[in-house]
C-alpha cells in the first residue's frame, strides 16, 4: 500500500513526468512482456519503469547473461529503484530516455525496448526525440513495447515502425492499450 501511496503522491507533484494515477497492473504486465523471448533477449532497455511492476517482471524472466538497463528520471522512484533492485545485471539510470545510446556499449543495440513513459503528456518535441532515440537503437527485428491509456500514440509510432499489433487490457486502471512496434 506504501508503494501505492507514493505513486499517488509522485502523480500530484508532476503530472507532466507521471502519467497515471496508479501503478500498472500485473495483467498490463503480462500483456507488455507477452511478445519477449527472454531465453533469446539479451539486452532489454525499459523507460520509465515507476515503481517498478514491470521490472520486476523482467527480472524474474530475463536469461542469466542478459542486461537490462532502466532509465527512471523521477528522484523518487529512482531512489527507490536503486535502493531496493541488486541485481548485477541491472544497471538503474538516473537520465532521460532521450539518451539511450550513451548507455549501449559501442555498437551494441537493444533486442528490445519496454516503455511505460506517458508520451502524450510529453511535449511534442520530447516525444519525438524519444520514439527516434528508441528506434535508433533498436536492432533489427527487435521490438519496442509501449502502453498507453488512448490510440493517441498510433500514428507518432506508425511513423518509424513496420508493423505495430495492438492488444487492450481492461484489468488495469485506467485500462490501457500495448502497442508492439516492430522494427524489420
Amino acid at each position: 500500500m506504501a508503494t501505492k501511496r507514493n505513486f499517488i503522491k509522485q502523480f500530484i507533484k508532476n503530472k507532466k513526468m507521471v502519467g497515471a494515477v496508479s501503478p500498472s497492473s500485473r495483467f498490463l504486465g503480462e500483456k507488455m512482456l507477452f511478445n519477449i523471448d527472454f531465453n533469446k533477449e539479451k539486452i532489454i532497455v525499459e523507460l520509465g519503469p515507476g515503481t517498478g511492476v514491470f521490472t520486476d517482471m523482467i527480472i524474474k524472466r530475463m536469461a542469466p547473461d542478459a542486461k537490462l538497463l532502466i532509465f527512471e528520471l523521477n528522484d523518487n522512484f529512482f531512489a527507490s529503484l536503486d535502493e531496493r533492485i541488486t541485481d548485477p545485471r541491472v544497471t538503474i539510470i538516473h537520465d532521460s530516455a532521450e539518451f539511450i545510446e550513451k548507455y549501449l556499449e559501442k555498437d551494441q543495440k537493444a533486442d528490445v525496448i519496454v516503455s511505460s513513459l506517458p508520451l502524450m503528456v510529453f511535449p511534442e518535441e520530447l516525444r519525438e526525440k524519444i520514439i527516434l532515440e528508441a528506434y535508433n537503437c533498436l536492432k533489427k527485428n527487435g521490438n519496442y513495447i509501449q502502453f498507453q491509456y488512448s490510440l493517441q500514440s498510433k500514428k507518432l509510432l506508425a511513423k518509424k515502425y513496420d508493423t505495430i499489433d495492438i492488444k487492450f487490457t481492461i484489468k488495469n486502471f485506467p485500462p490501457a492499450f500495448v502497442y508492439t512496434c516492430h522494427k524489420a
